[in-house]
């Protein structure tokens, strides 16, 4: 079950990653990978090094929002994604 919703979550980021829904909005994708890391944070409460790893991510994505760096704020949320996806062993 857990698998299943990260699958589900990661998929979703993957398809919010692609360029046909980023096109004229690039500080919602900012928002949206945001969103996705806190939302996948709960499954990964049996991993401190994890939820570490995607709040330490999350702040500086908001950080750099903040300071209008919204194309730094969408790498830093994909790589993290991306990241995690990894680590859970979720290849989708």
């Amino acid at each position: 079950m857990k698998r299943s919703v990260l699958l589900g979550l990661f998929v979703t980021a993957s398809m919010m990653a692609s360029t046909s829904f980023a096109d004229g909005k690039p500080a919602d994708l900012c928002d949206a990978n945001i969103q996705t890391i806190e939302n996948g944070k709960g499954q990964l409460s049996a991993n401190p090094e994890l939820t570490q790893r995607a709040e330490t991510s999350v702040a500086k994505a908001k950080a750099l929002k903040a300071q209008g760096k919204i194309d730094d704020c969408i790498a830093e949320t994909s790589q993290t994604i991306v990241e995690l996806r990894k680590s859970t062993g979720t290849n989708n």
